[in-house]
């Protein structure tokens, strides 16, 4: 059967919804399959896989590679995940989406290069899985403040935010526009 595509505000992200087959055992879903995704504008080689766990309250981002694309869904567990536009001069950058991805709505969501991307944890566990459509260079690697005001994401916090200490030292929104010349 066919994929559902959904789109974002950004023409290049796209939400992606698999099949699911569901019955009283749980569910079967074909995560990913080149020549399906292809057929929807995902053309995109997939060089590596990542997967993480976060517990309730972890923030994760706002990362960015100029040269990655993700594509991303969630294995257990509920998000809120932000795209943020990063590309320099792009009419929409600065511009933020957010969406709720889940084990249960086996949303997918690809995030193209320039992008920067981020989530919080909804749940008490939650399992992420990324393709990424490119190595992991840390040099290349750019973070931007998730609570930067300029951006004004409507995190849904409950709670003490847990953020790494790298992400406290991201840049601002500001910083970034900055180094990019």
């Amino acid at each position: 059967m066919a994929l559902t595509v959904l789109d974002t505000k950004f023409a290049e992200a796209k939400i992606v919804v698999p099949d699911v087959y569901e019955d009283d055992r749980g569910f079967f879903k074909e995560t990913y399959a080149t020549s399906k995704y292809r057929a929807v504008g995902i053309m995109d080689d997939f060089v590596q896989d990542s997967v993480s766990f976060s517990t309730r309250n972890v923030i994760r981002g706002l990362h960015l590679d100029p040269m990655m694309s993700k594509f991303v869904q969630v294995l257990r567990g509920k998000i809120w995940d932000v795209i943020v536009d990063l590309r320099k001069g792009s009419p929409s950058f600065g511009t933020w989406q957010g969406f709720f991805l889940s084990e249960n709505n086996h949303r997918q969501l690809y995030i193209p290069p320039g992008f920067g991307h981020g989530f919080i944890a909804l749940a008490d566990d939650v399992v992420f899985s990324y393709k990424h459509g490119a190595l992991y260079d840390m040099s290349r690697e750019r973070a931007v403040r998730w609570n930067d005001p300029e951006l004004g994401i409507e995190w849904p916090l409950v709670g003490e935010p847990r953020v790494s200490l790298k992400d406290q030292a991201a840049m601002t929104l500001a910083e970034y526009r900055a180094s990019l010349g």
